[in-house]
């Protein structure tokens, strides 16, 4: 048995959801003539209240090309120190949209509409033009945390007050809503667009979803296309993600429930410093002084078990549907060992 929580990236189609793959119905879509494609586009901006959602093959894409939508080169992004668009997008926002970003290292990650007033920049025209405000909900590397929607509505109206775009990156916006009972309709009528990401929580191999109303979306089709992201008979991929949607959504409550499970058996460790609060399927937790992050790690491997390791003692594990409740046993029951 290989218990994998490096991530929720890591998960394999169920069965139904294969057979599912196997019976789309399949077109061009680069003619715009799937029609699996276009049901699941269509579901998911009716989802959201919004007029046009595009299908990408990854959550990298849709998130650039919200950039080049709402930018120009040499304008700057508001943003987390943290956010996915500046860490671990191999530097796209800079290199596909020649733009910067103004890091907020402000209370976890969830800075505040007053902080984003602050923070844009002055008219004067030696002053990179902020045109882009970007939260990430979930927020990956802040353990998973949920934003406050009511701070999000402020942030809004700043955006609105000084003719900001606002994106959100959702690639775990499925586990907020979840957490929060809150709904897709209240995201969409917040923002300009936003990314959701089908293989991250919801099982499926490939995929993720860009919304947006008609205007902001006119050239979201032949960006992608620059970016080499236009698919031929993507029904397969996409009739995952019409599955997802029906039957993988509810369940992420199950994840939440094993990772706080986790989180509570490392805080009783004398090995681990600190856990980070835990609020949906990512835990986050730091070794003592003295301990060997590598040597943590690799113990856990010789069990067949792997986790990741984020540099500075620190470590994270990602619960999924693929990880069952008998590898849960099987987990705590190693950790407790340490």
């Amino acid at each position: 048995m290989i218990i994998d929580l490096r991530s929720d990236t890591v998960t394999k189609p169920s069965k139904p959801m294969l057979e599912a793959m196997m019976q789309a119905s399949v077109g061009d879509d680069v003619f715009r003539e799937d029609p699996t494609v276009n049901e699941l586009e269509s579901r998911i901006a009716k989802m959201f209240g919004k007029e046009t959602a595009m299908f990408f093959p990854s959550g990298t894409m849709a998130n650039q090309t919200a950039i080049k939508l709402h930018t120009n080169p040499g304008d700057q992004v508001i943003c987390d120190k943290y956010a996915h668009i500046f860490n671990y997008e191999s530097g796209g926002a800079s290199f596909n949209s020649g733009v910067s970003c103004n890091l907020l290292d402000i209370n976890n990650g969830m800075f505040t509409a007053s902080d984003v007033l602050t923070t844009i920049n002055p008219e004067a025209y030696y002053y990179s033009k902020t045109s882009l405000v970007e939260i990430e909900n979930t927020a990956n590397r802040r353990g998973g945390s949920c934003w406050d929607f009511n701070e999000i509505q402020k942030i809004r109206k700043v955006c609105d007050e000084n003719n900001l775009g606002f994106h959100l990156d959702g690639a775990r916006l499925w586990h907020a809503l979840v957490e929060k009972n809150e709904t897709t309709e209240q995201y969409g009528k917040v923002f300009d667009t936003i990314s959701v990401c089908l293989s991250k929580g919801l099982g499926c191999p490939v995929g993720s979803v860009l919304v947006g109303d008609g205007v902001i979306m006119q050239n979201a089709i032949r960006i992608r296309k620059i970016f080499g992201g236009n698919m031929r008979q993507a029904g397969y991929l996409a009739a995952a993600g019409l599955y997802a949607l029906d039957n993988n959504i509810e369940r992420l409550a199950e994840d939440h429930k094993k990772a706080k499970e986790i989180g509570a058996v490392l805080g009783d460790l004398s090995i681990v410093k600190s856990v980070e609060p835990i609020e949906t399927n990512i835990v986050i937790f730091e070794l003592i002084g003295g301990a060997d992050e590598n040597e943590f790690t690799q113990k856990l491997a010789d069990k067949n078990i792997h986790i990741i390791g984020m540099g500075g003692n620190k470590l994270r594990m990602v619960t999924h549907l693929d990880y069952t409740n008998v590898m849960h046993d099987k987990l705590l029951s190693e950790l407790r060992k340490f």
